[in-house]
Formats: C-alpha cells, structure tokens, sequence
C-alpha cells in the first residue's frame, strides 16, 4: 500500500499530512524517536525507534518507489530519493534527483559554517502561506504518485 512516511520528531504538517492522506485513502506512518499522538485512524500508525538516527534509517528502509516522505532532514530525502520515493519538506520544497545533490551540499557547507562558530540561526517560523503551499504540494505528489501507481480494488 502507497505510504506517506513523516520523521515527525519536529514536523509542523502532521495535522495537514492526515487531512490529505484521509482524502486519499493512505496509509500514514508517523516516526519518531519517541511516542507521539496520532489520530484514532486505522490508516494513521505510530512508529517509534529510539537512538540517534533509527527513525531516518527506519524510514529510509521501508520507503520506495510510490511512496512519500515528509521532512525537512536533506540527508535523509536523499536516501528516500534513492530508493525511489518522493521527498516534500514542510514547506512544501519538493525535492528532486535534479536538486538534492545541492541540498546536501549547501547543507554541508552550513553545517561547517556552524562548527566555525557561524551564528547562521534556525529556519524560519513555518507560516500559513507555508501550510497552504505544503497542502498543495503534498496533494500534487498523491495524485502523481496514485497515477504512477494505481490503487489496487
């Protein structure tokens, strides 16, 4: 069955995430390195894997070709792009096999910038424009991936 995989440790979309997968009919698997609420939903399943980078691996495991991850982790969209997912971040950033190579690097590059002692600050506050777009975006990738791979009766 077609997944939308959230690393929901500090994902701002979880509500808008099940409003399309409820839509659709997806299946959504939350993950996260500790438990979280979930709705009351047989479609929604937490997933918890404790320990530095077990949910990204576990997601990273499971995820494949129709499938769509949420987060805003670029190492771990790469590894989901490589296994043939989709990759949306919470702003609705899709990320592509065209891209992510200059994600990871600029993420890089921030990242040493940070060791330096670089105050390079955090990312900004998620707006409603944002969650408007992340919608939209989330939305276009279902009906991609549902045309790309269509549900069986």
């Amino acid at each position: 069955m077609l997944t939308i995989y959230v690393d929901a440790d500090a994902c701002p979309v979880k509500e808008e995430v099940y409003r399309v997968a409820r839509r659709y009919g997806m299946r959504v698997a939350v993950v996260a390195n500790a438990p979280l609420r979930v709705p009351a939903d047989p479609l929604v399943e937490m997933v918890v894997r404790r320990g530095f980078g077990a949910a990204d691996d576990w997601i990273a495991g499971q995820a494949g070709a129709g499938d769509i991850v949420v987060t805003a982790d670029i190492p771990l969209a790469a590894r989901c792009l490589a296994a043939g997912a989709r990759a949306l971040d919470p702003k609705g950033r899709a990320f592509t096999e065209a891209d992510i190579g200059a994600a990871v690097a600029m993420r890089d590059l921030m990242e040493e910038l940070r060791q330096g002692g670089a105050v390079t600050g955090g990312p900004a506050p998620t707006t409603a424009k944002d969650r408007s777009r992340f919608l939209s975006k989330l939305d276009e990738a279902v009906v991609a991936v549902r045309r790309a791979h269509p549900p069986r009766p």
